[in-house]
């Protein structure tokens, strides 16, 4: 039995039905617009909205409640160009040696190459480490538990509040992404999960003409 006095009373407003609704079309109606972009306008955005952005990420569920990740904010342009040349030396090779003919086929209609001007471009970038191992009291290293999972469901929230205020992101993998870990210092159990620039679509941005799958394609209701 858990220990009550590690326990509060869970804050819980239930809302008429009909706002329920409301609310569930208004947000399947924002992300439905939702478009990942990889042209950015060097246009700023205030420090402000990004960190409410992580506040937001920072509320997700995790694994035994760790929160095994660390969101690493970057605007410094020289930095940035640094990670830029890093990710395009890796990408290059990439693209011209190790890309499996699976992985081409389907990455072939998006227009995707090594050059990754949207790193510079964009004002701010913002990378999620996982933490693979975490610090007990007695100063030990362990293992953190379904560090994957909790991760994913931060970068989701991230993703979803920096829509929700208007701003536009992508989620890019630059493969292998170690170089990202020894650029900004961050220590042996954190890895480089996803890196994602943030801020206002150029003015001439065009993404690619994709449809998401129906309903049907992706429920399964048993009753």
């Amino acid at each position: 039995m858990a220990d009550d006095s590690n326990f509060v009373p869970l804050q819980f407003v239930e809302l008429p039905e009909s706002e329920m609704f409301t609310r569930a079309r208004l947000f399947y109606q924002q992300l439905q617009g939702r478009r990942t972009t990889r042209q950015f306008s060097t246009r700023s955005v205030p420090r402000e909205l990004i960190e409410l952005a992580v506040s937001s990420a920072g509320t997700a569920p995790s694994g035994a409640h760790l929160q095994p990740w660390t969101f690493v904010m970057i605007s410094n342009s020289e930095l940035k160009k640094k990670i830029r040349t890093a990710a395009e030396n890796e990408e290059r090779r990439f693209y011209a040696e190790r890309i499996p003919e699976a992985w081409e086929e389907v990455l072939s209609p998006l227009g995707t190459d090594h050059v990754k001007e949207h790193i510079t471009d964009a004002p701010w970038i913002v990378i999620l480490f996982r933490h693979s191992q975490r610090r007990r009291r007695n100063g030990e290293m362990a293992p953190t538990y379904y560090s994957q999972e909790s991760c994913g469901i931060a970068a989701g929230m991230f993703i979803a509040a920096i829509h929700d205020m208007g701003l536009v992101c992508l989620t890019h993998t630059p493969s292998p992404m170690g170089f990202l870990g020894e650029i900004l210092e961050r220590p042996e159990h954190e890895s480089a999960m996803l890196l994602m620039p943030v801020g206002y679509p150029a003015d001439d941005a065009m993404v690619p003409d994709l449809e998401r799958k129906k309903l049907s394609e992706i429920l399964i209701f048993k009753e």
